[in-house]
């Protein structure tokens, strides 16, 4: 029994030490997750058509307002979720109004304002979640105006390009790969601009217009 004991020890003892000598196992392998890039690519040109209504921001008899329609051509840069971008549009126009009062004495006089052209040049910023593009936008804004006044025997009329600063938001929809919808709010503010410069002494001061615009618009990305 004693040799029999021992001869198991001694068994035990070299299985365990034969079992120290054999390699580590390997810890299982596991695969890097891959780099998830985002569904929806918003970077790059990208032009379009648009148009709109406008009015002005005020609520008295002369206020003007009337709709627009035009181009759209931009850029757009992607980082991650965020998109920045530039973005410039142009056009034609018939917001106006025509006002008419009779004196006694005088007659009737009418009074007319038209833009019949807008533009811009802004900035765009703005969060993408996939094919949804949320952004705010600012920058430069043009409108070519016209004045006319009218009385018996007497017509004077002038046309200026009045310039000032817009600021708006917006709503984007990538609908189907390179093409998007989109709804714009913009607020226009033009500084005063004299008007009848050539025909009246010290001509005639229009004071500030501000234009409120909705608009709807497609574009095409490259």
């Amino acid at each position: 029994m004693k040799k029999l004991a021992l001869g198991l020890l001694l068994a035990s003892i070299s299985g365990a030490a034969s079992a120290a000598d054999l390699p580590a196992a390997a810890p299982p392998y596991t695969k890097a997750p891959a780099i998830v890039s985002p569904a929806t690519n918003w970077s790059g040109f990208y032009i379009g058509a648009m148009g709109g209504y406008g009015s002005e921001n005020t609520g008295d008899q002369f206020a003007i307002k009337g709709g627009f329609a035009g181009g759209t051509i931009g850029y757009n840069w992607q980082f991650g979720q965020f998109v920045a971008g530039v973005e410039a549009d142009g056009a034609w126009a018939d917001i106006n109004n025509s006002v008419t009062q009779v004196f006694p004495g005088v007659g009737a006089i009418t009074a007319s304002a038209k833009v019949d052209a807008l533009a811009t040049v802004r900035g765009r910023f703005g969060v993408a979640f996939d094919q949804v593009l949320l952004y705010g936008t600012a920058g430069l804004a043009l409108a070519d105006t016209k004045l006319g006044a009218s009385a018996p025997g007497v017509a004077l009329s002038d046309s200026q390009t009045m310039t000032g600063w817009t600021a708006g938001a917006g709503i984007e929809w990538m609908f189907m790969p390179r093409w998007s919808v989109k709804a714009e709010y913009l607020y226009r503010s033009f500084g005063s601009q004299t008007f009848f410069a050539s025909q009246i002494p010290g001509g005639i001061a229009t004071g500030t217009l501000n234009i409120n615009s909705g608009e709807v618009g497609i574009n095409y990305h490259f």
